[in-house]
């Protein structure tokens, strides 16, 4: 899965800073691991609602800063609801990219986690609509039998 979201990561990346890779921020290349373990994790869809709570929090920072991201994220995720492995690793590889990617003056970090969620929401249709198509395969080839 990993492959999978990393190539449509990419591409989101190359539509938010062009195609010339060696032009786009540093944090970039130390970021995409860290987002690729919270898919492997929870999969597409939960990773699709993580990145969205990850980026909410992000712009809400600029407003208030009562709490901190991984108390949002906690709460925001349920994270602390279901302390299973795959959880664990998710919440502390965003924790990660986020703290990698804040670093970066010159990018919003919600723009990470945007390009993220796009990538899983690519992603997710894309098996669906793989799925679909199977499905219509065996549907007519027991129609033709």
């Amino acid at each position: 899965m990993t492959y999978d979201f990393r190539l449509h990561f990419t591409q989101e990346l190359g539509n938010h800073f062009g195609p010339a890779t060696d032009s786009w921020p540093a944090t970039a290349e130390r970021v995409t691991p860290f987002l690729a373990i919270v898919v492997d994790a929870l999969g597409v869809d939960d990773g699709l609602r993580w990145f969205e709570a990850a980026r909410q929090r992000v712009l809400e920072d600029e407003r208030d800063d009562s709490f901190g991201f991984a108390h949002y994220l906690d709460t925001a995720t349920g994270a602390h609801e279901d302390i299973t492995l795959p959880v664990v690793a998710a919440f502390e590889a965003l924790k990660g990219a986020y703290e990698v990617a804040r670093r970066e003056r010159s990018v919003d970090v919600d723009m990470y986690f945007e390009c993220a969620a796009q990538a899983c929401s690519r992603l997710g249709q894309a098996r669906r609509d793989r799925r679909e198509q199977l499905e219509q395969g065996r549907e007519r080839r027991v129609a033709a039998q």
